[in-house]
């Protein structure tokens, strides 16, 4: 490990739980280059822009003329894993409504994660919010909350969750960013998986459309699995969508609110301009974190933030990943016992070809599976080293001592990319 004094201006914050971790970039020992994104300054009067935007929307009526004073509404909103802004928006949202809170109920878009707790539910709507509306977690796997919608286009039979199917007015909240799946969150992907029942997620996240090469970040029209979602939630469409852009510092930086697909297509448009980076060329060392809290919780999550990386990660190369995992791997689901199988890569991959049947969480391992396959992949987090070998990972305990020992095995300054904020830098080679 470098001992000299150490140049401030060499100091990189890379984002780790709810705060950051120094790592000194030695300008002797490789060369750097630091990706980041280029986010605007929030949004100085929010308040007023969601108002503004609220009565001038995209490709929609205004938010008072598309909810009526009877209707009772139904607000769909991100679980404890992304950062919407809900402890502003949904407040903002009740001042806009044209009917009283009672009418109102906020339903918490899980997806197939862990339902939020009490006080991850205070912590993120605040004891105003919760004083004033009802608050639910939607449940995927408990068939008395989902109710049938209609069929795919292949047949398949789709179920959304009871209180927003039967609600006479529906609102989607959520923020846009690249997703490694369906090119961009937001929009219809706050409703599937959000409130889908655990059927149609494993419809949207099966093999074929997970392993097909248009179901990555930044691609929309031709992706797949955007397409999927996108169909089956037009059979029980939101009627309003406030979507927002967010910075590193998770402010807002726009609002795109309206129409569900329009609105959201906008929002994509600015997201990409500010968040894909190009590069010219690949790095055999990459270092990225999982963006901080929330969403570096969990490995299950810490995907996003490898597979970011490994855009510009040359074929061999190492990526080391800074990610908490404070909630463990988690312990739900199956994500766990699936990465634990056999001795590799290739046996998590045939295990999951030859199941039977889809289960839960598989998409998840089958995109580490292929990472693994392509990268030596190393990662600082707050798990025993135990179990993050038991899912094949290699575990580092000091960040600056990991790389620079891997830096010196290569010799001749290597290039080396950082991406300080992980998936919230999207980077891809230009040549």
């Amino acid at each position: 490990m470098h001992t000299g004094k150490r140049n401030k201006t060499n100091i990189i914050y890379i984002a780790y739980g709810r705060g950051t971790i120094p790592f000194y970039a030695d300008p002797e020992l490789a060369d750097w280059h630091m990706i980041r994104p280029a986010f605007a300054p929030p949004l100085p009067h929010a308040e007023e822009a969601f108002r503004t935007a609220c009565r001038n929307p995209i490709a929609s009526q205004p938010l008072r003329e598309v909810i009526r004073p009877g209707d009772r509404v139904v607000i769909v909103t991100s679980d404890g894993t992304r950062p919407v802004p809900n402890r502003q928006l949904i407040p903002w949202l009740l001042q806009e409504l044209p009917v009283p809170p009672e009418q109102v109920t906020v339903l918490l878009g899980n997806g197939s994660h862990r339902a939020n707790t009490p006080a991850e539910i205070e912590a993120m709507f605040g004891q105003e919010v919760i004083k004033k509306v009802k608050i639910y977690n939607h449940d995927a796997f408990d068939p008395q909350q989902n109710a049938y919608i209609g069929q795919t286009a292949d047949g398949h039979k789709a179920y959304l969750n009871k209180q927003y199917v039967e609600a006479d007015k529906r609102i989607v909240v959520g923020f846009i960013e690249p997703h490694l799946f369906a090119g961009f969150s937001g929009g219809a992907k706050g409703i599937i998986p959000g409130v889908a029942a655990i059927e149609t997620i494993m419809h949207v996240h099966r093999f074929d459309l997970i392993a097909h090469p248009l179901s990555t970040w930044g691609t929309i029209e031709d992706n797949p699995i955007r397409r999927e979602i996108e169909a089956i939630v037009s059979l029980c469409p939101p009627d309003f969508m406030v979507n927002v852009t967010l910075n590193s510092a998770k402010e807002i930086t726009a609002f795109f609110v309206g129409d569900y697909i329009v609105a959201h297509r906008a929002g994509c448009k600015r997201a990409k301009e500010e968040v894909m980076q190009p590069v010219p060329y690949t790095f055999p060392i990459v270092i990225t974190s999982n963006s901080g809290y929330p969403l570096d919780q969990n490995l299950y999550q810490t995907v996003k933030g490898i597979s970011a990386g490994a855009r510009i990660t040359e074929p061999g190369g190492t990526i080391f990943v800074a990610s908490e995992c404070s909630d463990g791997i988690p312990d739900h689901g199956n994500f766990g016992a699936l990465m634990r199988i056999g001795a590799s890569a290739d046996d998590i991959l045939e295990h999951i070809v030859n199941l039977e049947q889809a289960i839960l969480d598989q998409w998840e391992a089958q995109v580490y599976a292929y990472l693994m396959q392509k990268y030596d992949i190393r990662i600082l987090c707050a798990m025993n080293p135990a179990e993050v070998k038991a899912c094949k990972l290699h575990p580092v305990d000091d960040l600056q001592s990991a790389v620079e020992e891997k830096i010196r095995t290569m010799g001749n300054r290597p290039r080396v990319a950082v991406l300080p904020d992980g998936p919230l830098t999207i980077p891809y080679v230009t040549t």
